[in-house]
């Protein structure tokens, strides 16, 4: 069963040739760790404390995450007290919540068996899916049982995100947190696009070849031919390994103080 939560857009908004991209997020946990109120939380802003355990239902909602609209899928799922018939959201599900109480350390012990199950499934796939792992009832901190640095040490050890929530009081921390988990989907998608190769071109213009120009003689100075950009000029500069270092020193007026030298290439004219 699916329901259909959130207010659609008008159709000026959205062109009909353009769906909504779709992020599925399921929400795994052991029974009574508070799954169904975050869920209900998120979608309606409303708290609800007593709900089915065993009803299992998937939600839809159109959000706007970082100014991009996604459609939001949550299947809030009932396991009893373990991972039970995991197929049907593994194959399905595009990010994790795994969610347990902090008051209660045997819904946190079952969330390891989660984790376990997920980083398998990652093994065999050929994708990841991002996790989050959530400790919930953070407004019963007074009967915690579990340490918000076990739930980080634990969320550390499988390379997944670390939030505890109270679904009966925060609505903004809990839609951060589903909104957080569109943002990994995000970010996987796109470590996982294709690289495109790099082509680079070596093809360079050709060098405009000038006329030669005859200078005229004057004084009886002989005829001299240049030719401006010509390969000709590459070859006579020597290359680095032939070129040799002359020092010329200063004059002998200068001698009775330190004589300055200057470094040169020799093949090289000083005009």
């Amino acid at each position: 069963m699916s329901s259909m939560f959130g207010k659609p857009r008008n159709s000026s908004e959205r062109p009909p040739q353009s769906p909504l991209p779709e992020c599925n997020v399921a929400i795994l946990g052991c029974r009574g760790a508070g799954k169904s109120a975050l869920t209900v939380k998120f979608l309606t802003k409303r708290f609800i404390s007593e709900y089915d355990p065993n009803l299992e239902d998937t939600y839809s909602s159109e959000e706007l995450v970082d100014q991009q609209p996604v459609l939001l899928k949550v299947m809030d799922t009932a396991d009893q007290d373990g991972p039970g018939n995991c197929e049907r959201y593994l194959c399905w599900a595009s990010a994790f919540l795994v969610v347990y109480s902090i008051d209660n350390r045997k819904s946190f012990e079952g969330c390891q068996r989660y984790l376990e199950v997920l980083a398998l499934h990652t093994q065999g796939c050929q994708r990841r899916c991002p996790v989050l792992l959530l400790g919930n009832k953070l407004d019963m901190e007074q009967y915690r049982q579990v340490l918000s640095a076990e739930g980080m040490s634990l969320a550390s050890r499988f390379g997944c995100l670390f939030h505890e929530v109270s679904a009966c009081q925060d609505f903004a921390r809990v839609q951060h947190i589903f909104h957080e988990a569109v943002r990994e989907v995000r970010r996987q998608a796109e470590w996982n696009l294709p690289v495109r190769p790099l082509f680079i071109s070596e093809e360079r213009p050709c060098l405009p070849v000038a006329t030669p120009v005859a200078l005229p003689t004057h004084h009886s100075l002989a005829t001299c031919t240049f030719n401006t950009l010509s390969p000709v000029n590459y070859k006579e500069i020597p290359s680095v390994a032939q070129a040799k270092l002359v020092t010329v020193k200063s004059s002998r007026a200068q001698s009775k103080r330190k004589a300055p030298t200057l470094t040169l290439l020799k093949g090289f004219k000083i005009f």
